[in-house]
C-alpha cells in the first residue's frame, strides 16, 4: 500500500499515477524476439540479456518517468505522421489490415517493424518509395546528430535502418529518418542510402547473439574495464560483472 499521509499533494498525486503507469507496463507481454530497434546498440552482451528479459539491476529499472518519456516519443511520431500527410505526403504506416510493415526472418525470433513507407509527395528530393524512420531526442542528442552526423551520434540507428532496407528490399531509394527535438520540436530529416555491407554486419550479428543464447553462452562484454563509460551507464551492469567470464 502506499503511504500517502505524509507528502505533499503534488507528491501524493504522482504515486498514484506512476504506480498506475507501472501496473500497465507490467501487463505488457514481453517481446519475444530479437528487435532490430536493438540489435545495433554497442554491446552484444547487454543485447542478450534483453533477449533473455534478464531483470534489469534494481537502481536501473525503468521507472514510471521513463514509460513517460517514451509515451511522448509515440505521441510525437503520431504528431510526425500527421504532419506528413497534411502536407501531401503519401506515407503509409499500416497494412490493411492494421497490422504494422515490419520482417521476420532466423524461425521468427530476428524481427523488426517500421514505421513507414513513404510512397510519393510533393516534388523534391526525395526519390520513392522510402523508408521512413522517426526518432525523438533530447535537445542535446539531437544537436549532436546535427552537428556530427548519426553514425557517430546514433550509430544503432543506422543498422536498424540497413537492416530494413534489407529485409523489405526498400533499398534502391535513400531511406528517410526524421528527428524531432523533444524540447522544441525542430525538425531534421536526414537522407540514408543502401550500406549492404552495415546491412550484412548486422545481420551476422544477430545470427550470432541467437547462436550464443541457443548453447547458453555468454557473448563478449563491450570492455574488459566495469568503469567503461557504456558499462556504467548500462541497466545491466552489476549482474553482468558478477559473472565469470
Amino acid at each position: 500500500m502506499l503511504d500517502l499521509n505524509h507528502r505533499s499533494p503534488d507528491e501524493r498525486l504522482n504515486a498514484v499515477l506512476d504506480a498506475g503507469i507501472l501496473k500497465a507496463a507490467k501487463k505488457q507481454a514481453p517481446r519475444t524476439y530479437l528487435g532490430a530497434s536493438n540489435i545495433g546498440k554497442s554491446c552484444s552482451r547487454a543485447i542478450q540479456f534483453s533477449y533473455f528479459h534478464v531483470e534489469p539491476d534494481p537502481d536501473k529499472g525503468f521507472s514510471a518517468q521513463t514509460y513517460r518519456i517514451f509515451a511522448v516519443g509515440h505521441s510525437l511520431e503520431a504528431l510526425a505522421i500527421q504532419w506528413f500527410r497534411q502536407s501531401g505526403f503519401d506515407l503509409r504506416t499500416e497494412k490493411k489490415d492494421g497490422s504494422q510493415f515490419g520482417f521476420s526472418t532466423a524461425g521468427g525470433r530476428f524481427a523488426g517493424h517500421i514505421d513507414g513507407v513513404l510512397c510519393g509527395g510533393p516534388p523534391m528530393t526525395i526519390t520513392f518509395p522510402a523508408l521512413w524512420e522517426c526518432k525523438t531526442m533530447s535537445a542535446k542528442k539531437w544537436k549532436e546528430c546535427a552537428d556530427k552526423g548519426l553514425a557517430t551520434s546514433h550509430p544503432d540507428y543506422l543498422a536498424q535502418v540497413a537492416i530494413y532496407m534489407a529485409y523489405l528490399n526498400l533499398d534502391e531509394n535513400p531511406a528517410v529518418l526524421t528527428a524531432i527535438n523533444k524540447n522544441d520540436c525542430s525538425l531534421l530529416h536526414i537522407s540514408i542510402p543502401f550500406d549492404a555491407e552495415l546491412a550484412q554486419k548486422t545481420s551476422d550479428r544477430a545470427a550470432q547473439i541467437l547462436s550464443a543464447c541457443d548453447a547458453g553462452q555468454l557473448m563478449p562484454r563491450i570492455s574488459s574495464d566495469s568503469a567503461h563509460y557504456i558499462c556504467r551507464f548500462c541497466e545491466y551492469s552489476t549482474r553482468c560483472w558478477s559473472l565469470a567470464d
